[in-house]
């Protein structure tokens, strides 16, 4: 059975939180994305053996980042949840990245948010309020699965909240102004 979605608007109304689509899930190998053709949810590949995504990853909608992607964003919960759920979350701050796509240099940066009702992380306002280290394993998480790969992945380092915030409102007038 496929069913179709309606992907809400990128921010929740009058707040700074935002909407994430989930495409695959904490502990899962299979990389799953975002079909806009079919409106579904597709299986791109299977990570290595011993891989699996430390938390549950998507895209938020009605944006286009610098790569020509929807934004990515992942997602701290406390438990996976499932390809297509939507999940409101507090933005904690924003991986940068670099990286190479048909040979030319691009920045496919990674949000980093919480799921709004977290128990264990909604405490966090900033992504350098995380866990000691666990900022650490995301990009060594990223690096590996791009190396799996043979992509080149260069992280920039991260920022807070309010950077990503910015680049979340740029991607949305970029996804905006195709759309014209």
């Amino acid at each position: 059975m496929v069913v179709s979605m309606i992907l809400p608007q990128p921010f929740i109304e009058a707040t700074q939180d935002i909407n994430a689509v989930i495409e695959t899930p904490k502990g899962s190998r299979n990389k799953y994305v975002y079909h806009k053709e079919t409106d579904t949810i597709k299986l791109k590949k299977a990570l290595p053996a011993g891989m699996v995504f430390p938390f549950d990853f998507g895209f938020i909608p009605s944006t286009i980042a610098e790569d020509g992607d929807p934004m990515d964003v992942l997602v701290l919960t406390d438990a996976p949840t499932f390809p297509g759920c939507l999940v409101e979350c507090k933005v904690l701050g924003i991986i940068k990245v670099e990286q190479k796509k048909n040979g030319e240099k691009v920045r496919n940066d990674r949000v980093i948010a919480v799921q709004l009702d977290s128990r264990m992380y909604s405490s966090a306002n900033n992504i350098d309020e995380l866990p000691e280290g666990l900022v650490k394993e995301i990009v060594n998480f990223f690096a590996s699965y791009n190396n799996v790969s043979e992509d080149v992945f260069n992280s920039l380092g991260n920022e807070g909240p309010e950077v990503a915030v910015k680049l979340i409102e740029k991607s949305i007038k970029k996804a905006s102004d195709e759309k014209k």
